[in-house]
Formats: C-alpha cells, structure tokens, sequence
C-alpha cells in the first residue's frame, strides 16, 4: 500500500496571512486523518512563513497515522526533531529563503554531513528519508549514507506528463528500481495532484508513501477536504 501523507504547511499559510489561529493547523492534522490520510507533513522554515516550530510541538500528540517533518538538518531543526520524535524525518537540502524545494541532495558532495545526520535520526529511532532528483548516482550515494528512505523530487514527472506520460514516467522507474536493489524504499512528492497522480503510483514498484500539499489543499477549496482525500486516496488505488 501507498500511503498519502497530507502536507498541511498550506493551512497555515492562511492562517499567518491573518495572524491568528483560524485556520487551524492543528484541527486540519485531526480532520485529514479523520478522512482517511495515512500521515500528517510539515515542513517548518527557519522564517516560519508557515508552519511554526510551536506548531510542530502542538501537532506531534495529535498524529495517530504517521508524522513526516521535513527540513534542512540545521542545529536547530535537529534539536526540535530530536525532542518531537516523528516517525519520518525527510531532509531537503533547501537555502534559508527558499520558496519551495526545487532540486534534490548532492549526495556524494555531501556524504559526511548526510552520514552524520542520518546517525542522529538513527539514535532517534527515527526514520530517514532525503530527498533525491531521479539519479541513480545520487540514489547510489543514499545507499551508502545508508539513508532509509528517498523522496523522489517529481517537479520534472509533473511537468513533462501533459506532454508525454511515458516520458515523463521512465527516469522515476528507473530510480525506482535502482533504489529497491540497493534496499532504499522509495517516496515521491512535489506537484503531484489528481491528474498525474495514479499513473506515476502504478509504474513506480514499491512506492512506500506519497507526501502532497499544495495541490491537494487548494483542490479542498472547491471540493471540500473530506471529497478531497477521498479522491486522492482513490489515486493510490
């Protein structure tokens, strides 16, 4: 099974537009398991334009499903996971400032830096994953970091599908398969929505979890959240 991991860094987005707490984070981590997610993603920036660290530490005692938190393993960001103890942590190799994650981890340029933070995590019980661009090379180097996880970085599937699916499918299937003989399990996530997302989770073999925000929250807006997830659980299907 392919579990979907719901983003929710938009709700608060909303939320800091206004200041305040409506929307709430926390009652959005709550509803989106409640209808049916498999797993709850933050990412918190150091600006928290979003996601806050308070949030972090709110939302950890309501996660029953599984708690993914993403981020550049700063100090600070490992001293909070330390303490939270999700069940994931996905690391992205973004600058401070960064809009979004936009490529993935140099794997062998940063070896000892990744080995020292997956040990960490590893001391944690804590389950790792970072996030990888569909290379085997940098597949082969979370391996030897001995990460547990990838994320496949899916911004170039999303974009080249409405062209050409099959073309846009095969470097994810070959990293897929690169990852699995090398004992890697396998996520994905960026600009995966309803169009593209069922035909990426039947090509890709043993794909573990699905992690989704932007456009499954602005979706809810027209559909509604319950509606939502129900079609995006649909997907992995």
């Amino acid at each position: 099974m392919t579990r979907l991991s719901v983003n929710i860094n938009k709700i608060a987005t909303l939320r800091n537009s206004r200041g305040g707490i409506n929307p709430s984070v926390k009652d959005a981590a709550v509803n989106c398991q409640k209808f049916g997610a498999q797993g709850i993603t933050v990412h918190p920036r150091p600006d928290e334009r979003h996601i806050t660290r308070r949030d972090v530490y709110e939302i950890k005692p309501l996660v029953t499903t599984e708690f993914n938190i993403e981020g550049y393993p700063s100090k600070d960001f490992m001293k909070m996971v330390a303490e939270v103890k999700p069940d994931q942590v996905t690391l992205v190799p973004d600058k401070h400032h960064q809009l979004t994650s936009d490529h993935g981890w140099d794997t062998w340029e940063n070896m000892s830096f990744l080995k020292d933070v997956i040990s960490m995590l590893r001391e944690n019980r804590i389950r790792s994953s970072i996030f990888v661009d569909a290379d085997p090379v940098a597949i082969e180097g979370a391996a030897e970091i001995k990460a547990d996880r990838i994320e496949l970085y899916t911004e170039s599937y999303a974009m080249l599908f409405p062209i050409d699916r099959n073309k846009a499918t095969e470097p994810f299937i070959e990293a897929a398969k690169v990852a699995d003989s090398l004992g890697v399990e396998v996520n994905a996530g960026h600009d995966l929505n309803l169009e593209n997302l069922n035909y990426l989770y039947k090509h890709i073999p043993n794909l573990k979890e699905v992690s989704i925000g932007h456009a499954l929250i602005a979706d809810a807006l027209y559909l509604g959240l319950e509606t939502t997830i129900s079609k995006y659980l649909k997907c992995l299907k």
